[in-house]
């Protein structure tokens, strides 16, 4: 495989990562990821100051693991508060806090007093519900603008919120708010999509007390502008975020205010380089970790952010590209899932050069090549560098990420992100030191966390997911572990053999699956999105061809759609339930759980 972006001297030299290592005494990139894993404590301290975080009492010890390193502290002693960090501090600033364009054309823009006061408004009238410290909000909401004065309101008082995701059924959702124990949700009558109203606020059914946004009006017509915004502990909860396991109900991964605010602005300044003009749009829904991490990562340093409620191929395919020419987007961040959408839908950009773009990113899943390299011609323009990170809602942030002074090749994740410890073992993706974002456990359920993360190696964090480097030392993700198939004595990830069937030119999406078989022990099943036509046998060889004979599949099947989470992650662990006829147990996670009644056995 061969690099197919490099830096120049002087690109590499323009980096906050650059200037970052300059001062800390490092002209060596690779040297500067070993000293930030071995002496990580001081790499956090050092990335603290280099982010501007502002405390109201400094901490006095950096890492506390004397309950464990399951259990690890950080920032002892400190107190802050993200509001102040991302807002508060920010009032005075002349360019927007957010720009926001709806599916229908309509557009916002906040500047960063406009929000703080809308913010303090919804706030005091939190105050007078009689909310206190620790108590749970949840958001189901739209993309909008009023969900940042929400995050921001909830942290100034220390309650902690649950973004779910508004696309779920009314089932996911109240599994949720029960587990969460929410006593404030908010949500709207309903989103906007290709067109069509489809209503949220009737799936909401909970004995909290639900505010729409139609009401705000009213709640804030009275309320001051004005409110005093707490000094919290480092441990204090910011985040309860719900993520699928492969087993049980969805998990509720606990954040901190110290903890997320310093991974989330770590990455936007070192992997995305954060610049003082920058416009930041990451498609992203408030249920995923990408709209939290967008928004606190971006307002630490005063940047904009730019939000989208709406589909990304309507009206026209290429709304996307519009929408990042008519903004003047700089960083724009997308799942593999949505782009091998657009580029089914033939969302070519020739005609729109988007000239301000200068950073892709990408999250939620494994690339293939062809879907790659189609994102960097198209929206890159062959000159933006691929920033595509790998971590998960257990860390609101990354444990692999490309810098952007180092060389690209398709689908690589570059290697493991500064201050992460990162490493493989037996295969395997892992953490062998804690980190200041990590989970403080599952809400509810501390042996689940432990059980889940920390039980296949003593003192290491298992991430879940096969990785491998190659000779240049890149790092690439292979899917899940716990979804890997054993055929005939070999295991193989699934995201490789899917990513073999889509180098067929009749093929968009693939999903495949391990079933039971007698001589092999087990055999592959797949199930193909064709975007031309294409015969079983015709596929079977071209796997064959590029895999060898012992994947040869048992059967290939096309299907019109793939069943995913909202994050863009195809849940093959259901689609196997599903075709050997077993019982699928939880789908509140399945964004369109209807598609999985297609992978029943003929």
């Amino acid at each position: 495989m061969t690099w197919i972006w490099q830096p120049t001297e002087e690109y590499v030299e323009r980096t906050n990562v650059w200037r970052f290592m300059q001062s800390l005494g490092f002209d060596d990139r690779e040297a500067f990821l070993r000293w930030s894993r071995d002496h990580n404590e001081e790499f956090w301290d050092a990335m603290l100051r280099e982010a501007n975080v502002e405390w109201y009492t400094p901490y006095t010890q950096t890492l506390d693991t004397s309950a464990g390193v399951e259990w690890a502290k950080w920032f002892l002693g400190g107190r802050l508060n993200i509001a102040h960090n991302c807002l508060d501090r920010h009032a005075a600033r002349a360019n927007p806090a957010i720009l926001w364009e709806g599916e229908n054309g309509h557009t916002r823009a906040l500047s960063f007093e406009e929000l703080r006061q809308l913010t303090n408004r919804l706030a005091n009238a939190m105050k007078r519900m009689g909310l206190v410290q620790g108590d749970r909000i949840a958001l189901v909401m739209p993309m909008v603008p009023e969900i940042v004065a929400i995050l921001y309101a909830a942290f100034k008082l220390g309650l902690i919120v649950v973004p779910i995701f508004s696309g779920f059924g009314a089932h996911a959702i109240a599994t949720r708010l029960e587990d969460s124990g929410a006593k404030l949700v908010f949500t709207a009558e309903s989103i906007e999509r290709r067109g069509k109203r489809i209503p949220i606020a009737e799936k909401v059914t909970t004995s909290a007390r639900k505010i729409l946004i139609s009401e705000w009006d009213t709640l804030l017509a009275n309320e001051s502008p004005e409110c005093e915004t707490l000094s919290l502990d480092s441990e204090t909860p910011c985040l309860l975020l719900y993520t699928s396991g492969t087993t049980g109900k969805p998990k509720g991964c606990v954040h901190t205010h110290a903890g997320a605010l310093a991974q989330m602005s770590k990455e936007i300044w070192l992997a995305f380089d954060h610049k003082p003009q920058d416009r930041f749009f990451w498609l992203s829904d408030i249920g995923w970790m990408m709209g939290p991490w967008t928004i606190i990562g971006n307002h630490n340093f005063g940047g904009t952010i730019f939000l989208y409620d709406g589909a990304p191929d309507y009206p026209q395919p290429t709304r996307l590209w519009q929408m990042i020419e008519r903004h003047g987007i700089t960083t724009f961040g997308i799942s593999p899932t949505a782009m091998r959408l657009l580029m089914r839908r033939g969302a070519t950009a020739e005609s729109h050069p988007m000239p301000t773009l200068r950073l892709l990113g990408s999250t939620g899943e494994p690339w293939d090549e062809v879907s790659y390299e189609w994102f960097f011609e198209q929206a890159g323009k062959r000159r933006c560098p691929i920033i595509n990170i790998s971590g998960g809602t257990e860390i609101v942030g990354c444990f692999l990420t490309p810098l952007p002074i180092q060389p690209l090749k398709p689908c690589t994740l570059g290697g493991p992100a500064p201050g992460m410890c990162t490493e493989i073992v037996d295969g395997y993706l892992v953490c062998t030191k804690p980190a200041p974002s990590m989970t403080r456990g599952c809400w509810n359920s501390p042996q689940r966390y432990l059980d889940t993360y920390w039980s296949r190696w003593p003192g290491y964090w298992d991430h879940g997911d096969w990785a491998s480097i190659d000779a240049d030392g890149c790092w690439f993700l292979h899917g899940r572990a716990d979804e890997s198939m054993n055929i005939a004595g070999r295991k193989v990830g699934p995201a490789e053999v899917e990513e073999a069937l889509m180098q067929h030119p009749a093929v968009g999406e693939a999903a495949v699956i391990g079933v039971p078989d007698e001589i092999k022990g087990e055999t592959i099943v797949a199930f193909v999105v064709l975007r031309a036509e294409a015969t079983e046998p015709e596929l079977a060889a071209h796997l064959v061809e590029f895999l060898g004979p012992t994947f040869r599949p048992q059967a290939i099947r096309a299907v019109q759609e793939l069943p995913k989470t909202q994050s863009g992650k195809v849940v093959r662990r259901l689609i196997r339930l599903q075709y050997l006829g077993e019982a699928l147990g939880d789908t509140s996670t399945v964004e369109n759980p209807a598609t999985l009644d297609d992978f029943r056995v003929c």
